[in-house]
């Protein structure tokens, strides 16, 4: 029996330790967290903070693993390459892995290929804001060049605001290092690409709609196939692939973001090399028929994957609706009582909808991923009609909070 290490065992982590126990395969997960999801659901538990790469190691040494990944969490893939490089497993390699989780070196790499991409520059300090801004110009958006979630990422309208949100980038970045970039305006778009011995396919191209106000990186609602016009979306396509080339993943998932100005121009945002959280897994899987997590699985192990696990089977509109408060359906609040979901599962379109609240939580207006409190995801004969039938499902989920 080959054994997995997951680096994280979050709830998004669960799902893909299940698949791979019921593929017969042992799991070893390590998280920091005793009560993280995943680690009841893994034959072996250890609660190590994969931030310390040598305590990962010595874990997957310790348990002989055949392979190791991580699913949604960004900043396990260098730890995973580490891990893999240190033990002589399959990987993506150290250097990969940090052009595509280093925001700032990823655009390095980018601006070498002549990939599209907007203005950006690196900030350090409020000494930097002038001639940071100097160079995206403005609106900019100012995040942390390593972390993810959507966490301290702010939309800049002037030397102020940076100045004054800085400090919180400056805070989530493990390396205390921020970018300013130029803001697009635009149809924001997620990818999903699979990468084979250098060869890279793109599955999906979806819309990933975002709210207004402060959480405007949050998508709260993701909408395939993209609604930009057919010689955009060719450009886009194609600028996805070269967007996976330049970075230099040659077996791996990527998760490309971009931007399809109304101009007809498309930018990229920024890259991941893992299996995405927001559902984005069965986006693909309700979509286009393709399991990311057995791809995952067989690429972490050195097993081939053939085009029949890889190419998409077929093509089916559809929306994910999270959710969340407004512009979702939550009111925010104390959550006093939770309804069921069977009349969401029930209704017309729907092929899976789950929830994360909990009596007793605070429902807060969106600002990070973590605000988003479950899904619905629907299905129709076009995207309108699927994006119809999620928020009608996701209308019959009753929450009661107290204010």
């Amino acid at each position: 029996m080959k054994t997995v290490l997951f680096v994280g065992a979050g709830r998004h982590q669960r799902r893909a330790i299940e698949h791979a126990r019921a593929r017969d395969l042992r799991v070893v997960a390590v998280d920091r967290n005793a009560g993280a999801p995943g680690l009841a659901s893994a034959d072996v538990a250890e609660v190590v903070d994969f931030t310390d790469v040598p305590a990962v190691i010595e874990v997957g040494r310790r348990h002989r693993v055949d392979g190791v990944l991580t699913v949604s969490a960004d900043r396990a893939v260098p730890v995973v390459a580490a891990v893999a490089d240190e033990l002589g497993l399959p990987g993506i390699g150290i250097d990969t892995a940090h052009r595509m989780t280093h925001k700032l070196a990823m655009r390095a790499a980018l601006a070498d290929a002549r990939v599209p991409q907007p203005p950006f520059a690196a900030i350090r300090s409020a000494e930097d804001a002038l001639q940071a801004l100097a160079a995206s110009g403005l609106p900019a958006v100012l995040k942390p060049v390593d972390s993810g979630g959507q966490r301290a990422v702010f939309r800049v309208e002037s030397v102020e605001d940076l100045e004054r949100d800085l400090e919180e980038a400056l805070t989530e970045s493990p390396t205390h290092e921020a970018l300013v970039e130029a803001f697009v305006d635009g149809v924001e778009m997620n990818g999903i690409v699979i990468a084979r011995k250098g060869e890279a396919t793109l599955l999906t191209l979806s819309d990933r709609l975002r709210p207004p106000g402060i959480g405007f990186g949050v998508g709260w609602m993701h909408v395939y196939p993209p609604s930009i016009p057919a010689d955009q979306l060719e450009r886009a396509e194609h600028i996805a692939v070269d967007s996976v080339h330049a970075l230099g993943l040659r077996d791996g998932i990527a998760f490309p973001q971009l931007i399809a100005s109304p101009d007809g121009d498309v930018a990229v945002v920024e890259v991941a090399a893992r299996i995405p959280g927001g559902q984005m897994a069965d986006l693909v899987r309700h979509a286009v028929g393709v399991d990311l997590v057995e791809i995952a699985l067989r690429q972490a192990l050195g097993e081939e994957v053939v085009d029949e696990l890889a190419l998409p089977r077929f093509s089916q509109p559809l929306a994910i609706r999270f959710f969340t408060a407004d512009p979702g359906p939550l009111s925010t609040g104390t959550v006093v009582s939770i309804g069921s979901l069977d009349p969401v599962r029930k209704a017309e379109g729907v092929v899976q909808a789950d929830t994360y609240l909990e009596v007793g939580e605070t429902i807060r207006p969106v600002r990070r991923d973590g605000d988003r409190r479950g899904y619905v995801i629907a299905v129709g004969e076009t995207p309108d009609e699927a994006v119809r039938r999620a928020d009608r499902a996701a209308e019959l989920l009753a929450v009661e909070v107290t204010t």
